[in-house]
């Protein structure tokens, strides 16, 4: 990989599709370019707002829409301002048109989220800014596991913000008078819980971080226990 191949990686990194040692190499590179930088944390507010709107069923054709227009688009670096009378470069490239594409058929494939939980729109919206403010932090890291009997618990966390945000999508369908619990466990497995929910969602962790080793998600009655109910159905170290 050239160094100008470098730039082209703000969407898969902003999405978790690069391998490890690409993972490295471009958060690296992302403390010495501001373009880079910004890009990143552009994207990343653009796929919170995707990942919370209602739900629709994908188009017949989208995904293969989608890849092949990505396979038929040269990637191109940042616009990089050479002297001061030059104008100011579009805030998004067409690299970055195709990111946001590419994050809005994850959604749709996923069969987007619920926010039921919210009861208003200025609440929704107010949530939608704290999330968008943790994935925009320059240490937000993601961390996945899988759900027992499918689906998949997804957690974004920084520790400049001592906040997380939750992603639980594909969730099957739970057994009559049940409900899904979260969990924030610390190294000594004492639980904390953080939430019930009925099935997908995207949620912003209400209260610290710090310290907690795991994310955990399990099935219990309606109304939530005071400890979780074993065996868990997902299990997301978070270190």
């Amino acid at each position: 990989m050239t160094d100008p191949d470098v730039h082209t990686l703000t969407g898969p990194y902003v999405l978790d599709a690069l391998p490890s040692d690409e993972r490295t190499r471009f958060e690296a590179h992302l403390t010495e370019c501001t373009f880079c930088t910004t890009e990143v944390a552009e994207l990343r507010q653009a796929a919170v707002k995707l990942a919370t709107q209602v739900s629709t069923p994908p188009p017949p054709g989208l995904k293969a829409n989608v890849m092949a227009a990505i396979e038929d688009v040269r990637q191109l670096p940042p616009q990089v301002p050479v002297a001061a009378s030059t104008p100011k470069p579009q805030r998004f490239t067409r690299r970055s048109v195709l990111a946001l594409a590419a994050a809005a058929l994850a959604v749709a494939a996923a069969g987007g989220v619920a926010i039921d939980q919210y009861q208003d729109r200025s609440a929704a919206e107010r949530a939608n800014q704290q999330m968008a403010a943790v994935l925009a932090q320059p240490d937000a890291r993601t961390v996945h596991g899988t759900v027992e009997g499918g689906g998949q618990a997804t957690v974004v966390l920084s520790t400049k913000a001592d906040k997380s945000v939750v992603v639980l999508r594909d969730l099957p369908k739970l057994p009559k008078n049940h409900i899904w619990q979260l969990w924030m466990m610390d190294p000594a497995n004492k639980a904390t819980s953080i939430g019930l929910s009925t099935g997908d969602i995207t949620q912003l962790v209400n209260g610290s971080t710090t310290g907690m080793a795991t994310f955990g998600l399990t099935i219990e009655p309606d109304g939530g226990s005071p400890t979780p109910t074993l065996p868990a159905a997902a299990v997301v170290p978070l270190t």
